[in-house]
């Protein structure tokens, strides 16, 4: 039988009913297991989370590995070019996390808006009563009739579109590369540049990969300009918000609030700033653990079609399925 490798615990299927095909001799190991790169070479196929450290290229040297299979969508832990080179596909699971992630974004978004984060923090202080007839007076409005922008109109981005749009808001989105305009059409979503988007939107939510482009494409400008009372959804890569400047704006009171589901560095290290807010603005902070896409549903698409295309190329010998980097 084919040697399998993989980094994740064998539990992690099984506890939400994937068993692991049977045709395969499967190895599992941590990523920081020191017998881990000699098993490696053995094996034609190696199973890894979309979440975790780098794994350098030299690891793959001298080795039979014939695919790298990641249970998610997110293939930034390899050198998907570096790989090609050395006759290795790797594959991912697009679009298995969609309706977890767009549920993420849009269940984020109408607490924030709604200020029920806000609401338990000042009724906890004793503030029940002032705190009731500030919102009377202020009317808070549900996501109905508000505009969502969505920053990356891929799969994931329409996913999320298509949810807010169901949750009564009109769509706008920005998209320099869009690969389906069809798919924009269909929504009827409205195109704009960054800075309008940012400046004219109830809601952002982001969507993009993380790339030299979009590193710190949301900074203290970009902040700046958001519409006052918006709120931002951060469930992309850690690295595309400038976490300062997001920790200012909401000491500031521009932004109505933020969900912020992955991090500059991850865990988040304790002179994060988004971990050191006052108590003010972390009422309006949602810190969620990397997690946005991840719920028993998209966990057993993820692993099952994970584990079909490693069969695929193991045991059937036929080519991978959704190979990112051939």
């Amino acid at each position: 039988m084919p040697n399998i490798l993989c980094l994740r615990p064998e539990a992690d299927f099984t506890r939400i009913g994937v068993i692991p095909p049977s045709g395969l001799d499967i190895i599992y190991m941590a990523p920081d297991d020191p017998d881990m790169p000699g098993v490696l070479k053995n094996c034609s196929a190696l199973v890894i989370p979309a979440v975790g450290p780098n794994l350098p290229l030299a690891l793959f040297d001298d080795t039979q590995l014939k695919l790298v299979q990641v249970t998610g969508a997110g293939v930034d832990r390899v050198d998907a070019a570096g790989l090609a080179a050395r006759g290795i596909a790797v594959a991912n699971v697009p679009g298995g996390s969609n309706d977890a992630l767009a549920e993420y974004a849009v269940s984020c978004a109408a607490v924030l808006i709604r200020r029920y984060t806000l609401s338990s923090a000042e009724i906890r202080n004793g503030r029940y009563g002032e705190f009731r007839s500030k919102l009377l007076g202020n009317i808070v409005s549900s996501l109905d009739g508000l505009t969502a922008g969505i920053v990356g109109l891929g799969v994931i981005g329409q996913a999320v579109a298509q949810r807010f749009q169901q949750a009564g808001c009109r769509i706008a989105y920005y998209d320099p590369a869009l690969r389906d305009p069809q798919a924009a059409e269909a929504l009827g979503a409205e195109a704009m540049e960054l800075e309008e988007l940012v400046s004219r939107c109830d809601v952002i939510t982001l969507h993009v990969p993380l790339l030299p482009a979009t590193t710190d494409l949301v900074d203290a400008d970009l902040l700046a300009r958001m519409k006052e009372g918006a709120v931002l959804i951060q469930a992309s890569r850690g690295g595309i918000v400038n976490e300062a400047a997001l920790a200012s704006a909401l000491e500031s009171g521009h932004l109505a609030g933020a969900a912020v589901d992955v991090y500059s560095t991850e865990p988040p290290l304790p002179d994060n700033p988004l971990l050191n807010l006052s108590d003010a603005a972390a009422a309006r902070t949602i810190l969620t653990p990397h997690i946005a896409g991840v719920t028993r549903q998209s966990w057993v698409k993820l692993f099952q079609t994970a584990w079909d295309n490693v069969t695929r190329v193991a045991v059937e010998n036929q080519p991978a399925e959704h190979v990112v980097n051939g």
